[in-house]
């Protein structure tokens, strides 16, 4: 990554825990935080469609920020989700306008003693207002359209004066749709405290712009070249507005892992399934691998760091600042200040201008702490893995010289497409949700209890590139959080570095595309609200944010440098000290 996405990504995370913890504030609801720019309660997502509070926190000033938290909290406060969902048109315009005008009368119900907020959200839909027309997506009829429905709603609502800059430019449109939407338009003003009584009155303008439009895209098709550019110009106006169900954004550059909801998890009563753990296992990785080729793989793995020119002494004192405590370690005696040394009193009648008649209590940094490095050993990892390997030696590495416990660990399968599992379940007919179908294979790299020096030669085989095959992310995140649940350490730390959505063939075509996901997705709430390990995920290439709360991107073809470095101590640092 480079400084400048180092520092875009830095504010974006800074900017979303100040808003999340805005809306906590006003809603009382306290599971609620941001996950790759996307307001979650828990585990559900929370998305914003009102399209004047669909902003990027990478990119927009604090201030919106500050208006779209504020607008969330209100949606919070003072809207049935059911109830809007229940009535929510299918068409992505009216759905569009429906959840404008929702979004709107929310906005209207600011407490009288609330006004840093009324005044947010009022500047924010002005700013809005003015880029909206600015940018030209009003010089066609649609646009124009939508955008006097929004200035005529907010007007009504808030009983105040339409847009001063755009109100000789919309006032044609506006009387032409004075007799059709007259009488909604009085009832949206009159049932704003009354969500029920509102929605019938904002369906009907809802399907009135809908209507108009398609008319109009009807008249357009008559020429069909003339068509075509018309429709070209309102999809690329409302592209963005229209886009409610986008899985992700690219982060920083970075595209983001893509996910959904299991139909194969979410009918199935029982959960996850295994449908048989008897081939899987947990093996010492270098046992994999032979002594020679062992050897060259370390060798190889120290001249890759060395040409890095890696600071680890830097890295270590980060790590100590970061993650170290002050613990007790004794007395230091001869000082200038601190208790009263009665033992040194008559110095100071031998000697009144001695000074170093005080001792103090001695203290230096312990980091208590233990950190696992889980690795996703699936076959698109291969190519990516020697600077991987140097990354996880080198943290390694300065966590020993800090004193801090460490193990490094990897999760693939036994064999490609199922293996004796997914035999198994073909020769007893294929029964209904079967769950995962593959052998899992778990590797210990390196143990907590073992030390860099003892264990450098292990962790080498990391380059065995046959030991990359599948990868089932959520039974690894459970084996590895269960492992450090054994160390007697009192932080205990997880960074999981992975490519991609879990991905294993005979699971996925057997269930769903979404089957190892929800039950990752599930493995990380319950771990999240036992509150015993602290989880980050590390991205190869790739925004993990849809999975992990705390997660980092990263660029692995590019050298190892001390700002990656730097962005993995803040994350590590980011979770509050236990």
């Amino acid at each position: 990554m480079s400084n400048l996405a180092q520092q875009q990504a830095r504010r974006q995370q800074r900017v979303e825990e100040l808003c999340a913890a805005s809306i906590r504030a006003l809603s009382g609801k306290p599971d609620l935080h941001f996950r790759g720019k996307v307001l979650y309660q828990g585990e559900r997502s929370l998305p914003m469609h009102a399209p004047h509070h669909r902003i990027d926190t990478a990119t927009a000033s604090f201030t919106d920020c500050r208006a779209a938290a504020d607008g969330m909290a209100l949606r919070l406060m003072y809207s049935n989700a059911k109830l809007h969902q229940m009535h929510c048109p299918q068409k992505p315009i009216a759905r569009l306008v429906f959840e404008l005008l929702e979004q709107l009368r929310v906005e209207a119900l600011v407490p009288a003693h609330l006004t840093g907020i009324a005044t947010n959200v009022e500047e924010r839909f002005v700013r809005w207002s003015q880029d909206f027309h600015r940018s030209g997506h009003t010089e066609n009829s649609s646009g124009i359209l939508l955008y006097t429905v929004a200035q005529m709603c907010w007007s009504r609502l808030n009983a105040c004066q339409v847009l001063e800059e755009t109100e000789d430019f919309i006032e044609s449109t506006r009387f032409s749709l004075a007799s059709s939407m007259g009488a909604s338009l009085s009832g949206l003003r009159r049932t704003r405290h009354q969500q029920a009584a509102f929605i019938p009155h904002a369906l009907a303008i809802a399907e009135l712009v809908d209507g108009i439009i398609e008319a109009q895209r009807a008249e357009q098709d008559a020429d069909e070249d003339q068509g075509q550019d018309q429709d070209q110009d309102a999809q690329s106006s409302f592209a963005l507005l229209l886009d409610f169900d986008q899985d992700g954004d690219d982060s920083d550059g970075f595209a983001t892992a893509r996910s959904g909801a299991s139909r194969a998890y979410g009918e199935n009563q029982q959960g996850y399934q295994v449908y048989s753990n008897a081939y899987d296992r947990e093996v010492k990785a270098s046992n994999l691998v032979r002594a020679a080729q062992l050897e060259e793989y370390r060798e190889r793995l120290d001249k890759g760091i060395s040409e890095q020119g890696i600071n680890i002494q830097r890295l270590a004192r980060q790590l100590t600042a970061t993650l170290a405590r002050p613990q007790s370690d004794g007395w230091s005696y001869g000082e200038e200040e601190g208790r009263i040394d009665g033992r040194r009193l008559a110095q100071l009648v031998s000697s009144p201008t001695e000074r170093r008649l005080f001792y103090q209590e001695r203290q230096r940094p312990v980091a208590d702490c233990v950190v696992s490095i889980l690795i996703d050993c699936s076959g698109s990892m291969r190519h990516q893995i020697e600077p991987i390997a140097m990354l996880a030696d080198c943290l390694i590495r300065a966590l020993d010289m800090i004193g801090a416990s460490s193990e490094l660990l990897g999760f693939t399968t036994n064999t490609w497409n199922g293996g004796k599992p997914h035999k198994e379940w073909m020769r007893q007919g294929r029964p209904p949700y079967p769950g995962r179908l593959n052998e899992t294979c778990h590797l210990v790299f390196k143990e907590a209890n073992c030390g860099w020096r003892r264990s450098r030669r292990d962790i080498a085989a990391l380059l065995k590139g046959d030991l990359f095959r599948e990868g089932v992310d959520g039974e690894a995140l459970d084996w590895a959080c269960n492992r450090l649940l054994t160390c007697s350490e009192n932080r205990k730390i997880l960074i999981v570095i992975s490519d991609g959505s879990p991905a294993d063939s005979a699971t996925n075509l057997t269930n769903d595309a979404y089957y190892l996901d929800n039950h990752l997705k599930e493995v990380l709430a319950r771990r999240e609200r036992q509150n015993e390990v602290d989880i980050f995920g590390l991205g190869v290439g790739l925004d993990l944010s849809p999975f992990y709360r705390h997660c980092l991107a990263t660029d692995m073809s590019q050298a190892l440098d001390s700002h990656l470095f730097d962005e993995i101590v803040r994350l590590i640092g980011h979770q509050k000290r236990r």
